[in-house]
């Protein structure tokens, strides 16, 4: 399968001003089909949830679908699929349900590689609850999880085992399915940070058998909001803070106050964009993936991994090559599997920052610092030295785009 990268561009009008967008990792550009969604709710459906009235029946009706398209997305039930502002505040809420029944001793494991959103919400409970949190640390050649120091540090107190997906730093995919296999070999929950790895490739809930994940609709091509799946029986079961009159069942009861319903509707428009990928982005052979949304989602994302993988191979090739350039994680092409295209780099008497602006002049865009990630930059030493620098291409970005990435690194570190 081939990705007609001409038609996928028209589909992000950010692309059209002809910069190059490599800070994707804290926020991708936002697909037409999205922007289309929030305009069309807001001029013809905003109203609050519950009314008699044309406009919040509608309303209801649109939100209903956008948590069955959520649930397509990643393999779920729509009573499972809950909509919060990001990440970060769904983690905070759902560790905030889950320390109501924690007891003091209670072990947490939380890794090295993670972001501090899946990170310092459990500490909380630490403190508040005197649960006892313990680290699974890394593989410092490769920067990939220490399975084996995961499984030593299992025990009967275990209740949460909480993880990434992909590693927002260093582009590392995780054996979640190895993580939750341990988590529930001792009655424990595992708890999942898909946001860094929801636009690169394809999540499935059921097949993970994860008790709980979270992604944030932002960092795959759409506004400004959060989701959080969680197991139907774990969510009916959970205490939840809520107002007394909300719903006692999920996702009401955990979508607490009046959402964000343009940003939800926006969401649809990301599974649409998507849908659309699926039967008309594809050029050569455009492949017909079958009647129902998931199945054009999984055609969809199938594509967009395969695109990406050539961008991620050249991108690691053409930055090794530069004199005193470090890539951080994963270099060997035979396990470029277990990475997503996010690629952080050192350069040697060259700060993060000073790289970042240098690239930024010639209308190059990407990340330096820690991106949340201080475990791992503290790990490493870097966090004193300004953190990394992050570049992240998604499947809207070009080989031309990375070809000139690189040689605008190869010239900052030549002067």
């Amino acid at each position: 399968m081939t990705l007609n990268i001409e038609a996928v561009r028209q589909h992000f009008p950010a692309l059209a001003s002809g910069e190059i967008f490599l800070d994707n990792p804290g926020g991708t550009q936002i697909a037409r089909e999205s922007v289309d969604r929030m305009v069309e709710y807001l001029t013809h459906t905003n109203a609050n949830h519950g009314g008699a009235f044309r406009t919040s029946v509608h309303s209801d009706a649109l939100l209903d679908e956008a948590h069955s398209a959520v649930a397509d997305f990643l393999n779920a039930d729509p009573s499972e699929v809950i909509f919060g502002t990001n990440m970060t505040t769904l983690t905070f809420a759902i560790s905030r349900t889950i320390g109501r029944i924690l007891r003091p001793g209670d072990e947490i494991l939380v890794t090295r590689l993670d972001h501090d959103a899946n990170i310092a919400p459990w500490l909380a409970l630490e403190e508040e609850r005197k649960a006892k949190v313990r680290w699974i640390e890394l593989n410092d050649e490769d920067l990939t999880l220490d399975l084996a120091d995961a499984a030593a540090k299992l025990s009967p107190r275990t209740r949460v085992i909480a993880c990434g997906y992909a590693s927002n730093a260093v582009g590392t995919i995780n054996d979640v399915r190895s993580l939750v296999a341990m988590a529930h070999s001792v009655g424990a929950w595992c708890f999942v940070d898909a946001v860094h790895f929801a636009p690169h490739g394809l999540i499935d809930v059921r097949a993970l058998d994860c008790d709980f994940l979270v992604c944030s609709v932002y960092k795959f091509f759409g506004p400004h909001v959060g989701v959080l799946y969680g197991k139907k029986a774990l969510l009916e079961d959970l205490p939840a803070y809520k107002v007394r009159p909300a719903s006692n069942s999920s996702p009401g009861k955990f979508e607490t106050g009046t959402l964000n319903h343009e940003g939800i509707a926006g969401t649809l428009g990301v599974t649409e964009y998507l849908e659309w990928l699926a039967s008309c982005a594809i050029s050569e052979k455009p492949r017909q993936s079958g009647g129902r949304r998931r199945d054009r989602i999984i055609a969809a994302m199938e594509a967009v991994r395969e695109y990406e993988t050539a961008l991620q191979a050249a991108l690691i090739e053409g930055l090794r090559a530069v004199p005193g350039l470090k890539v951080w994680g994963i270099t060997d092409p035979r396990h470029f599997d277990w990475r997503v295209p996010t690629v952080a780099f050192t350069l040697e008497e060259r700060h993060p920052r000073e790289i970042a602006k240098r690239l930024a002049e010639k209308q190059i865009f990407t990340w330096d610092g820690n991106y949340y990630a201080l475990a791992v930059m503290e790990h490493l030493g870097l966090q004193p030295k300004g953190g990394m620098l992050r570049v992240g291409p998604v499947h809207y970005n070009t080989m031309e785009e990375v070809n000139r990435l690189i040689e605008a690194v190869a010239e900052i570190a030549d002067h």
